[in-house]
């Protein structure tokens, strides 16, 4: 590499300079936006988990068989839900979802399973465009405006009726979810068959008695296509969450290499300051030793 002179070494290190301050702006944004996606995030997980809770009770006293959205058949085909942003800067954030999909896929199809993809979010919709895996539905710039529960009954409707006319045998939803306000993990989950937690080992007098009308059925029924619902929503709303997060640890981690590289060319401006001061002392000298 080329020598640089002082001039380009200056030239460097303003430059860094102002890469540093986009990202500890952005990293301000973020954690603004993050205690924001919080507050949504901590008052979308109760609903969610009663929700489960109560279609966990009620399917106790249902067969499954009687319940398109309940029934258990072998898996030919199965649909992968994968959550990813519409934006990078983001560290691993959209290439955990994608290496974890990805996995899914290789290993659904080596079982020899039909695959079939529901992407929402740029990044995964670029990945998987070109590589030949069948593509139901794919969703950008769904997170310009706060995520709603009308999006994703589309979404929603959309899945129940592949299950329900049988085009898919399972469906997985595959997204980030939140851990601490600096830590996230990527989750596989089942949306459908649904398959309450622990029916088979709760005891009677542990489950919530409830008195129903007009029937049992009736209410399955219409609780369940909420709970889709509203399962997609909750990824969404973890996955935004999470991205805020990722992206704020991503731009505090390129504000400190910044700082870091700002201080290591500033030593290497400093000596290339230092040699041209000497190497002009040492042109200075010789002229006049010239002219004696």
């Amino acid at each position: 590499m080329a020598k640089l002179s002082p001039r380009d070494i200056k030239r460097k290190i303003n430059g860094i300079k102002n890469t540093r301050r986009i990202t500890s702006a952005m990293k301000m944004v973020s954690a603004a936006k993050l205690r924001k996606a919080q507050n949504l995030l901590y008052a979308t997980r109760p609903y969610s988990n009663k929700l489960y809770e109560m279609i966990a009770d009620l399917s106790i006293y249902i067969d499954r068989d009687s319940h398109p959205l309940l029934a258990k058949r072998e898996i030919k085909s199965v649909d992968l839900v994968v959550i990813t942003a519409d934006r990078g800067l983001a560290g691993a954030f959209n290439s955990n979802v994608i290496k974890a999909a990805w996995k899914e896929i290789q290993n659904f199809q080596s079982q020899g399973k039909n695959v079939n993809l529901i992407l929402i979010g740029r990044k995964g919709v670029n990945f998987f465009k070109n590589k030949g895996i069948n593509i139901v539905a794919s969703y950008e710039d769904v997170y310009r405006n706060q995520v709603n529960i009308s999006f994703t009954s589309i979404v929603g409707g959309i899945l129940s009726s592949r299950f329900v006319e049988e085009k898919t045998d399972a469906i997985y939803v595959i997204n980030n979810e939140l851990i601490t306000s600096s830590t996230y993990e990527t989750k596989i989950r089942q949306l459908l068959p649904l398959e309450p937690p622990e029916s088979s080992s709760k005891k009677y007098d542990e489950m919530t008695i409830y008195n129903i009308e007009p029937s049992k059925e009736d209410i399955l029924n219409s609780l369940l296509q909420r709970y889709i619902n509203f399962q997609l929503y909750r990824a969404l709303v973890e996955s935004s969450t999470a991205e805020h997060s990722a992206r704020m640890i991503a731009m505090d981690n390129a504000t400190k290499n910044a700082g870091e590289a700002i201080r290591k060319w500033t030593i290497i401006f400093n000596k290339a300051r230092q040699e041209a001061i000497t190497t002009e002392l040492i042109d200075i000298i010789n002229a006049a030793e010239a002219i004696k």
